[in-house]
This record gives C-alpha cells, structure tokens and sequence, in this order.
C-alpha cells in the first residue's frame, strides 16, 4: 500500500551529537518513542539501490536514488506505528503460527531460513500487521446492495461485452509457403462455388483443412477481439447469410460464412454482482487503510532527519 507520507520535516544541526555518531549509527527518523538507522533504511533498499545503480547516470541516478530512499523510509515509518499499535493493543503471533507460516511460504515455492533470527523476525512482524490491520480495518468493512448497484451503473462500461457473431468457416491450408499460390487458387474456387449458390456445409465437409470441417465448418459463436485481425475487419461489414472473400492469414486461406450476429450487450448485475463485490470490498479497504494510517500519523510524534 502506499505511503502518505511523511509529516515533519527536520534537517541535522551542525555540532549535534548524531552528526557525530558512526554514519551507519545515524539517526534517520525517530516515530514516537523509537528510532530508525541509516544502516536499516539501507539494508531496506540495498536489492533497489543496486537495480537503480546498474540503470541509471547522473543527475536521474540521484532522484532515483533519493525517491526510493524515500519510499522506503515512508514505508519504515508506517510500519512501525502499525507494530506500536499492535503492542499496545496486545496483537501477537505464536512460535507455532510463525512455523505454520513458514511452512505455507516453503509450499509456494519460497527459500525461507527461519533458523536466522532476522528472518523469524521479519516473518512475526508481518503476521502481526496482517493481524493488526485485520483488526483494525477490516473487521468493520462491509458492502451494501446499494453500494453495488451504484458500482454497476457507473461502471457499466466495465461489464459491456463486445459484439458476438456465429460463424462458420471453410481452411484452405498451404502445404509450405512455395504452395500459397495453390493454395489461393483452391479458395478463389471454392468462393465462386459459393457464389453461384453451393451448399457451404457441403464445402465444408469435402474440401476445408479445417478441424471444424466434419461439422459443415461450424465455429460457433465468437467475440469481437477473439479473431485474428484480418477476420474481424471481413466481418466488420459482412451481412448475416454471407460470405467473406478469402481471407489470407498466417493459418492459411479462410472462407467465413456470417450465420448471427448479436450486438454489444451488458452483463446483468445478477452475473457481475460477486465480481463487483470484490471490487467495491477492496477499494474500500485501501481506502479505509490509507485513513487509518493518516489517524495514525497524526497522532504520533514523526521526526526526519535525512
């Protein structure tokens, strides 16, 4: 999620006691009662630093360098107001929690060493911000009827599906690139076959390359955006009941018959109203989150000296 940033300000005073300290000891920022390093806004953007080091020079380097500095301070902060408040507020994880954790990242594939300290730490604290945030936020969202009317009415475009044609087809197939003029001729046949009246499902079945062809060459029904290109601007104009020109593709020499054409239709609420109900329930927890975090902020004692 997103920082807001961050509220106070400060630079270092010339002759002050961290100004004096190890650079790696300097304090960068101090949220309440506690502090934040230097040496741990690094190791929080080392992999980051050196991606923006191998690609970018110069002045771009520095911004770089100083946005994600940034970013990862903001995120820092954020961070430990949500673990203060969770230790106020009694929010805690067990050992066997942690393992089972652990075990769930192992499964997916993840190479995590709980042996390590760091990283047994790592993983407590963010089972313990899943849980404050749980808490905290999500414990109180809900999704009325209402709010997902006004979602769909304002957001139809969302739910429009395109234009949907029935379709059948006959394939002309080249044998290697050398035959495509063979294999054009054989198209161009069968079209005027069509066009002086030939049963196109009889085509079909005797002489398409195609594996609808034991079905009289039916597709079905397809979607606007489902055809290759060249097959959708032949039926961009085509009437029901007709045939398209040969249509020449990688695929081969393509012979389309237009048997329906439904135009661009609405979703109803009933079949979008699980979808939209996701939507809706995770725009609200951002939002929700991004207030809290605000109250939080305004509420705590920030310093920055970076």
């Amino acid at each position: 999620m997103q920082g807001l940033g961050i509220l106070l300000l400060t630079t270092h005073l010339a002759g002050s006691p961290v100004e004096a300290a190890p650079t790696t000891a300097r304090i960068v920022a101090v949220v309440n009662s506690e502090l934040i390093t230097l040496s741990e806004l690094k190791a929080q953007i080392e992999a980051e630093e050196k991606r923006i080091r191998d690609q970018y020079r110069g002045p771009e380097l520095q911004r770089r360098l100083h946005q994600a500095e940034y970013t990862a301070l903001t995120r820092m902060i954020e961070h430990k107001l949500q673990l203060q408040l969770a230790k106020k507020k009694g929010v805690d994880v067990t050992d066997e929690e942690i393992a089972n954790a652990v075990k769930e990242m192992q499964r997916q594939g993840e190479k995590v060493d709980d042996s390590k300290p760091d990283v047994k730490k790592a993983i407590k604290e963010q089972l313990i911000l899943l849980r404050v945030i749980d808490r905290e936020v999500r414990s109180s969202l809900m999704v009325s009827e209402t709010e997902l009317q006004r979602y769909y009415l304002q957001h139809q475009s969302q739910f429009l599906l395109p234009e949907e044609y029935r379709i059948s087809q006959i394939l002309i197939v080249p044998r290697s690139d050398e035959d495509r003029a063979q294999a054009r001729a054989k198209a161009a046949a069968i079209y005027a076959e069509l066009k002086q009246g030939a049963d196109f499902a009889d085509l079909a079945l005797r002489r398409s390359d195609g594996p609808e062809a034991p079905r009289g060459g039916t597709l079905g029904y397809v979607r606007q955006g489902e055809l290759l290109p060249p097959i959708e601007r032949a039926l961009a104009t085509l009437e029901t009941g007709l045939v398209t020109e040969p249509v020449e593709t990688p695929q081969g020499l393509h012979i389309i018959r237009l048997e329906e054409k439904n135009p661009p239709q609405f979703r109803p609420f009933a079949e979008v109203k699980m979808e939209i109900q996701g939507l809706v329930y995770r725009q609200k927890n951002e939002d929700t989150y991004q207030n809290w975090l605000k109250t939080l902020k305004d509420k705590a004692y920030i310093e920055v000296k970076f």
